[in-house]
């Protein structure tokens, strides 16, 4: 029977009830997947060796860069996309348990109601990521940065730090908030789809 939940909830993940959840999944799978790990590691992979400030020396370099990155960009988004995962994973996990097929969920009110609930909460997810996201990065990366450096020597108080790549880094940054927007949209509209098939079974 494991092998079975197992099997359903697989099916359940990659396989929503809806197209347009199924557009969600791959958009979110394949694009955003593949544009953090492959082209967030080239833009973001060496940057704490290139961020040098004035003087160039390693423990102020360190000290600067963490606080120009509290946490870092990958990490941010890495945790994003898990977050944002949670709440289909255990509606699917809740399915599988129950064997609910993918066809039952819209025909009985209470499922439907379930995942719904599923949907609205990733938008909720996705809104607070967007606003912590721009809490923390801003939407655009400046080319120089100035650093309190108060704390750590009195000899200065305020240094200039050179961002490295900050162009491709704002593009970058812009792309990851368009990807949460559209992962928004497609949210809406799969509620949507939902309450029309709704009414269309109601009808019939």
């Amino acid at each position: 029977m494991s092998l079975n939940y197992i099997k359903n909830f697989y099916e359940g993940c990659l396989r929503p009830p809806t197209v347009i959840g199924q557009f969600h999944t791959l958009f979110f799978g394949s694009v955003r997947m593949f544009f953090l790990g492959v082209l967030g590691f080239a833009v973001y992979g060496n940057e704490a060796l290139h961020f040098s400030c004035d003087p160039d020396r390693r423990e102020l370099n360190l000290f600067c860069y963490n606080q120009f990155r509290p946490i870092t960009p990958q990490v941010f988004w890495a945790l994003q996309l898990v977050t944002v995962l949670v709440p289909g994973a255990w509606f699917h996990l809740y399915a599988a348990c129950k064997s609910i097929d993918q066809e039952e969920i819209l025909e009985r009110p209470i499922y439907t109601v379930f995942y719904i609930i599923s949907v609205l909460l990733r938008i909720i997810l996705e809104i607070i990521a967007f606003w912590l996201q721009s809490h923390i990065f801003g939407f655009q990366v400046h080319p120089v940065y100035v650093c309190d450096a108060s704390s750590l020597e009195k000899a200065f108080n305020v240094t200039k730090c050179m961002v490295p790549e900050h162009f491709e880094k704002t593009i970058f940054l812009s792309a990851m908030y368009t990807f949460t927007v559209i992962t928004i949209l497609l949210c809406i509209a799969e509620i949507f789809e939902i309450l029309c098939r709704r009414i269309g079974f109601l009808n019939n």
